[in-house]
Order: C-alpha cells, then structure tokens, then sequence
C-alpha cells in the first residue's frame, strides 16, 4: 500500500469551538510542500464523489493511527482554497476529550491527510503535480512525520529493510506520546 500524508497547520484556518467543533483546510491548492509535491484543484473531486456513492466517509484519526478514530467528519469538501473539512472531536472517546484539550491549549497545531497518488506529472524542476488523489483519511497530528526518518525520495518505493527501520522508529514514536 502507497499511503502518502500531507501536513497543515491549524494556523491555516483551523477552529475549535463549542468544545468539540472543528473546522479548517487539511489541503491547499497550488502550494507546494517540503517534498516538493503541489495538489492540484480538483485532486479530490472523483474520490470524494465514489465515498459518497458508496456510503462511505473519510476517516478522523488521531496521529495517522487507524487503531485510533477520535471523531467524525461532517463535511470534507473542496472549494477555491483547498479540502475544506467540518468535523466532531467525540468526547465519548478519551484521545477524543484529550485532542480537545491540546488543541484548545495550542499543543496541537496540525492537520495531516492520509492518501493515494493516482494520477500525477513532474515537472521540469523535479516538483510533482498530483492531480488525482484517493483520500483515506484526515488525523490530527503533532507533527506530519518524524523529520529524521528518512526511507525514500518522495513518489518511489523505499525497500524492505529501510520499510522496518522506519515502522519501528514510529512506533517508538507512537509509545512514547502515548506515554505523555
């Protein structure tokens, strides 16, 4: 599986409110990432379009963890900006309660999409265009990615070994939030 993320700020116009409201961009079109990726608009459109046909939603996890849901989505949409998304933190779930509370207190300032590459172009200066994408996911996340870990240039498949060093470096990772 080629699942790909792609970070924002929350200071991109992410809010919280009443609590457990949330709203914001977890994508911008025509901005190009540190991995010199640029979404395309209309990148979204045919996979949002096939969840709704199929009555299927994109997912809220908390920090890329499938194990992990900490709320819903209400509306993930695409608009002149970017993938807009409206969603519920669940207060019924504790990493739900405690994403609140981060958020609210500035200690989580990230949104995070898990994807697929479907379709996409490079251009001259090594940038890649992606112009079709399939949305997995929305997290709330820390940080996108630990920024040492580094498998393989960005759009090509890293090998085996590399694969396992960098699956237990995350995990690490992952136990060590867990542990506060």
């Amino acid at each position: 599986m080629d699942l790909e993320h792609k970070f924002c700020r929350f200071d991109t116009g992410v809010t919280l409110s009443e609590g457990a409201r949330i709203e914001g961009y977890a994508s911008l079109f025509g901005a190009c990432d540190q991995g010199g990726d640029v979404v395309a608009a209309g990148a979204y459109a045919a996979s949002l379009k096939r969840l709704a046909a199929e009555g299927r939603a994109v997912k809220m996890l908390w920090q890329h963890d499938p194990a992990q849901p900490i709320g819903t989505w209400d509306e993930v949409h695409e608009d002149a900006r970017g993938l807009h998304v409206t969603g519920r933190l669940l207060d019924t779930v504790a990493r739900g309660r405690e994403a609140a509370a981060l958020i609210a207190a500035g200690a989580i300032d990230g949104l995070s999409i898990g994807y697929r590459t479907l379709r996409a172009t490079k251009d001259g200066t090594g940038r890649r265009l992606l112009t079709e994408l399939e949305l997995w996911e929305v997290s709330l996340v820390t940080f996108p990615m630990l920024p040492s870990a580094r498998v393989a240039a960005k759009g090509t498949r890293p090998d085996e070994a590399a694969m396992d060093e960098l699956a237990q470096t995350l995990e690490r990772a992952r136990r060590d939030l867990a542990r506060g």
